[in-house]
């Protein structure tokens, strides 16, 4: 069953609903009950399997452009690979990521952390 978008003419809100193809009744708004919505566009999704989205990453040869000794093409790369699994990788990654498109180096951020990493989860 395809999943439509509509936003409501009451309040504004937006809803996904799963429809059947062919059902051309109008939902209520599940945040104001009125009826009065308008079917929008919305972004395309596809489902894909872990192993289908691993085939998909950039061949190691590919990486011709990747400066290893460079931080903000590192981080270039670290990003576009973390879009890429499509899962959030943490604050940490982030953090990492947004630290290297600054300029510093894998070396002064690991360094600056410290013995953090050798702490045990608490």
């Amino acid at each position: 069953m395809p999943l439509y978008e509509y936003r409501c003419l009451n309040c504004g809100k937006r809803s996904s609903f799963l429809r059947q193809i062919g059902d051309i009744s109008i939902p209520a708004c599940p945040h104001c009950g009125h009826s009065r919505l308008v079917r929008v566009i919305s972004r395309v999704s596809v489902l894909r399997s872990e192993e289908s989205r691993l085939e998909d990453l950039p061949a190691p040869h590919n990486f011709g452009d990747v400066d290893e000794n460079d931080p903000k093409s590192m981080a270039r790369w670290m990003k576009k690979m973390g879009q890429e699994m499509g899962e959030d990788l943490g604050p940490e990654f982030d953090e990492m990521v947004e630290r290297m498109e600054s300029g510093q180096s894998p070396e002064e951020i690991e360094e600056s952390l410290g013995s953090q990493g050798d702490q045990p989860p608490s």
